[in-house]
């Protein structure tokens, strides 16, 4: 059984080898405000938590762009342009496949980047999340031409740089069981997840520069999901890990650094 104490006692072979356990966390499928949203925003203002907000840019309301100049711990990144699926009923979901031109995706991604940037100023960082977390290589590849400097799906990272001048950044635990009922995955399952990056990061058997990435979606978050974000941020902070923002989290140069050590 996997509880908070092996997540203790994790970090503590972290602190005992002189490193510092870096987590992130991403939220996604933001369109407008909402009682959801709020609640993510207010935990990140008491909790001084980083949010990276990944926007789906075709159906953003004003209402967010409100929300998000209020929430000092918000930074936006994109979530696709539509989130429309475009795969054939035969193929997992993807908006950002082979099922269309490389060349009209890549136009959308970026028609998506200059409606964030020019409603969120500086509060939008050029990072895109695919929808469902799946994306064609010859896409990535080309990313960088149409102003992307990140990238961010689900699981470990096979390189740290998929293409030139894009930094990748991943998610590794969702705390939503979409194939259960869609409610939050347990304290078990969640810890587990979160222990298997730490320690293969640790042991160097993963990027163990790639810092831990946890997922929620507000609109779907219960409050066990919410209690347990909490409690996870205040437990690792206690035990020296630090929460990073989406910057930092991608190397690019102009987020806050990160701040570890044990609380007293």
């Amino acid at each position: 059984m996997t509880s908070w104490n092996a997540l203790d006692a994790e970090l503590a072979l972290w602190r005992s080898a002189g490193r510092c356990a870096t987590l992130w966390c991403r939220d996604d499928d933001a369109s407008r405000d909402s009682p959801p949203l709020q609640r993510l925003f207010e935990i990140a203002e008491r909790a001084t938590l980083p949010i990276a907000l990944a926007a789906i840019p075709a159906t953003l309301e004003q209402s967010l762009v409100e929300a998000v100049a209020h929430a000092e711990f918000a930074i936006v990144i994109q979530h696709g342009y539509a989130h429309r699926n475009h795969a054939p009923p035969t193929e997992r979901k993807m908006e950002l496949g082979l099922h269309r031109s490389i060349e009209e995706t890549l136009a959308e991604v970026a028609r998506g980047a200059d409606i964030l940037r020019s409603r969120f100023g500086q509060r939008f960082a050029a990072v895109l999340v695919p929808p469902w977390n799946r994306i064609a290589a010859p896409i990535v590849a080309k990313l960088p031409q149409a102003g992307f400097r990140g990238l961010s799906t689900l699981g470990p990272r096979k390189a740290r740089w998929p293409a030139r001048g894009l930094t990748q950044c991943n998610t590794h635990v969702d705390l939503i069981a979409w194939r259960r009922d869609r409610g939050f995955i347990g304290v078990e399952a969640a810890l587990e997840r979160l222990i298997i990056h730490l320690q293969a990061r640790r042991e160097r058997r993963e990027d163990a520069d790639e810092a831990t990435g946890v997922l929620t979606h507000h609109l779907d978050m219960t409050a066990a999901g919410w209690d347990f974000l909490i409690e996870l941020v205040s437990r690792t902070r206690e035990q020296g890990a630090a929460w990073i923002d989406v910057r930092s989290a991608f190397g690019m140069g102009d987020g806050a650094e990160a701040t570890c050590g044990r609380s007293a």
